[in-house]
């Protein structure tokens, strides 16, 4: 589990495919400090579980499924990466909460500054957007934020100095695909109130505990 802040940006080193999946090495600096084999490193959005590293780098098996559903597969070597470790339970929880598995894509359709402020505005569909709402929380390759305004086609958000300072935001541009991961919370209500069979009221919650 993670927050969606991001600790570095790493620097793809090499990206070694296998068919449809892939081997890929980041060179990174913070979170190699007390990394180990198996931990988990949310890589612009996607949970990555750590299979080799040295004092510079780090090296993840990326599976077939991964790099269909993902924008893994306009990576290359030279591109930068937003890095984040696991949270523990002692962290605080700056962003919000974040699994490090990707709902699906978006596409850049507009950049604009806004005095210190950058826009971005991102197309992508009705699976993504049922569960984008104004002032709600997105992951855009992995980086926590909040949506400013969402319509049946796309959604804006506004970034502030210093995530653009600590994330790959400025390198983005029209055209680009991120990943995008939803607030999990709609995602489990939707499931309980389709479960049944009815919007959620005074009766479901009362079935369910909360009153």
């Amino acid at each position: 589990m993670f927050t969606g802040i991001i600790e570095e940006t790493g620097i793809i080193r090499n990206i070694r495919a296998a068919g449809r999946s892939s081997r890929i090495t980041i060179l990174a600096s913070k979170i190699l400090g007390d990394i180990k084999t198996g931990d988990s490193i949310n890589t612009n959005g996607v949970c990555l579980t750590v299979t080799e590293f040295t004092q510079e780098s780090f090296t993840v098996d990326v599976m077939p499924e991964t790099m269909q559903r993902t924008a893994f597969r306009e990576l290359k070597t030279g591109s930068r990466v937003n890095l984040e470790r696991a949270l523990r339970l002692t962290d605080r929880l700056d962003g919000h909460i974040v699994s490090g598995h990707i709902d699906g894509t978006g596409t850049i359709t507009r950049v604009r500054k806004d005095e210190n402020a950058i826009w971005l505005t991102i197309l992508t569909g009705e699976p993504i957007l049922r569960y984008v709402v104004e002032k709600g929380s997105i992951a855009i390759d992995g980086i926590s934020l909040t949506v400013a305004g969402v319509d049946e086609h796309s959604f804006e958000v506004s970034v502030i100095p210093h995530t653009q300072n600590e994330t790959t935001v400025l390198t983005k541009k029209n055209g680009d695909t991120v990943n995008l991961e939803c607030d999990i919370i709609g995602k489990y209500i939707e499931k309980l109130n389709g479960r049944k069979g009815g919007k959620v009221d005074m009766n479901f919650l009362g079935e369910n505990g909360f009153l």
